[in-house]
């Protein structure tokens, strides 16, 4: 058992108003709410601004509803991710703080999720597509179809069939969960005809934040446009069949990505190419079209569905409700927003960070600075494989001779993603791209010292287990422990009762196992 009381989070609330209490915002009659998610995504998107995206019904989604501009995950990493907007709760809060293909679990298996809260209010629930989030037998949907990740993009026409089915069921209200594949890697130039005329490296550049665009990488980037138009057709599908249905005008749309793009400085970090994905919420009659730019996060999905829903309010969930912002009006809302990293794939990827970032400043601390990141060799390993997969046999070593080729402050980012010192500061107006850390300058010491207590009061607040060097050098052990593909899930992990100070009952990290399971 868990000595330490989970969900009992301490009373006092931040400045940023993250804790605070949500407010009851009933609406009318109980609203279906369809939750649209798609795979390794920022916001790539026409509407937000993106020359190369085309994704006409997404873009459409947006001018009928809010689009917020400024919206968080609070890990950014798949099934990290999953875990927290359907728990409302961090990482650090629920337990799944690494992927579920390497055993990382929640806590306990009766944390209160989306799922399980609706259902006891009534609601049909729904999934289809990948839960990824350990253990499942924690989320009670009713219905459950294309349980796996799907990377070979096979029969994606389903998804909205069998949403259509789910839907057009009965009368009592639902909720359904639809995950897609797009744009996960490997990133397919077409399939089943989608898209209908694929983009080449000769009709795209790399994202800004890349900080450089090898032209070898070109192709790559381009099929991930064409996964991001391929997704696009698939979810006017769903709504297509939404709008058949009749049910359109009493439910909440919902669509996000889990969080950025598995490129460079973008997935398995705290950089806002991880971190900001696109959120559009259409709710007919409760939402007016418009562009948010207050900071908003994954972990306020829940108490959104809960005040939408009239479902039992429950204590100590880490966001707060939307429904304020879905006006045109002024609101009091957070002034930080939270963020946090530990490992994806074990040994491979592990680096804790813990984050803050305001409406200008980003404060980003890792927890084991002045050591080489792993994460840093292995994106740029899998990225040149893939480059060289796709015909660039010459690109072997050619992210290391790009990133020397840039100019001197891309070369410095690189370079502190590479072996990252304690702080890392960042301000977003003049640096959106996060190339210049501001640690260490005397101008920005106040600034950094400011961001530094709030952050360590959030970790405080939210009962970070981190905070104990005892812990972080344990779970450091146990996941450096951890070599190679082998282990898969079937990991044993000990953080969850170490972590509240009970010895785990399995002392060894690795159980045996049948086969290699690939890192999702």
């Amino acid at each position: 058992m868990i000595l330490r009381p989970l969900f009992r989070l301490a009373g006092a609330i931040l400045a940023s108003g993250l804790l605070s209490a949500n407010a009851a915002f009933a609406a009318p009659s109980r609203p279906n709410i369809l939750l649209i998610v798609s795979e390794d995504n920022g916001p790539e998107l026409g509407c937000y601004g993106d020359p190369y995206a085309r994704t006409p019904n997404l873009d459409r989604l947006a001018a009928e509803g809010v689009r917020f501009n400024r919206a968080f995950v609070a890990q950014a990493g798949c099934s990290q991710s999953r875990a927290s907007f359907l728990t409302g709760l961090y990482p650090h809060q629920h337990g799944q703080i690494g992927l579920a293909t390497w055993g990382f679990r929640l806590y306990r298996e009766d944390t209160p999720n989306i799922p399980r809260s609706l259902k006891a209010a009534g609601y049909r629930t729904g999934i289809i597509g990948k839960l990824h989030v350990n253990p499942e037998s924690a989320f009670p949907f009713d219905f459950a179809e294309i349980p796996q990740g799907n990377f070979a993009r096979r029969n994606l026409g389903d998804y909205a069939k069998r949403a259509e089915g789910f839907i057009t069921a009965g009368d009592q209200p639902f909720f359904l969960s639809v995950n897609y594949p797009d744009a996960h890697d490997p990133w397919l130039r077409q399939v089943d005809g989608l898209p209908k005329t694929p983009q080449t490296g000769r009709d795209v550049k790399a994202m800004a934040y890349f900080g450089i665009d090898p032209p070898e990488m070109r192709e790559m980037v381009a099929d991930y446009y064409n996964s991001m138009s391929r997704l696009d057709t698939l979810v006017g599908d769903l709504l297509a069949a939404l709008q058949r249905s009749g049910k359109a005008e009493n439910t909440i749309v919902v669509y996000l990505g889990d969080h950025g793009a598995d490129m460079l400085r973008g997935k398995r970090t705290c950089y806002e190419g991880g971190l900001r994905i696109p959120l559009i919420v259409r709710w007919p009659g409760q939402t007016k079209p418009q562009v948010r730019e207050e900071l908003v996060s994954t972990v306020d999905l829940m108490p959104t569905f809960l005040a939408a829903t009239g479902a039992t309010p429950v204590s100590g969930l880490a966001g707060r409700a939307l429904q304020p912002l879905f006006g045109d009006g002024a609101a009091q809302w957070r002034t930080h927003v939270f963020s946090e990293y530990h490992t994806h794939a074990a040994a491979a990827n592990y680096h804790p960070q813990r984050a803050v970032r305001t409406d200008r400043f980003k404060l980003i601390e890792n927890l084991l600075p002045d050591i080489i990141n792993p994460g840093y060799a292995d994106t740029n390993r899998k990225l040149e494989g893939d480059a060289i997969e796709r015909g660039q046999a010459d690109f072997r070593g050619g992210l290391p001779k790009a990133i020397a080729a840039a100019s001197p402050k891309v070369r410095a980012a690189y370079a502190v993603m590479e072996k990252p010192p304690r702080y890392e500061l960042y301000d977003l107006q003049s640096d959106p791209h996060e190339f210049r850390n501001l640690a260490g300058l005397p101008e920005h010491n106040q600034i950094l010292a400011d961001l530094a207590k709030q952050l360590n009061a959030w970790r405080e607040q939210t009962q970070d287990s981190l905070l104990d060097p005892k812990n972080l050098q344990r779970l450091t052990a146990e996941v450096t422990a951890v070599k190679g593909r082998a282990a898969g899930g079937r990991i044993a992990w000990g953080y969850p009762d170490y972590f509240f100070g009970k010895e785990p009952a399995a002392t060894s990290a690795e159980a045996p196992t049948k086969k290699k399971k690939k890192n999702p």
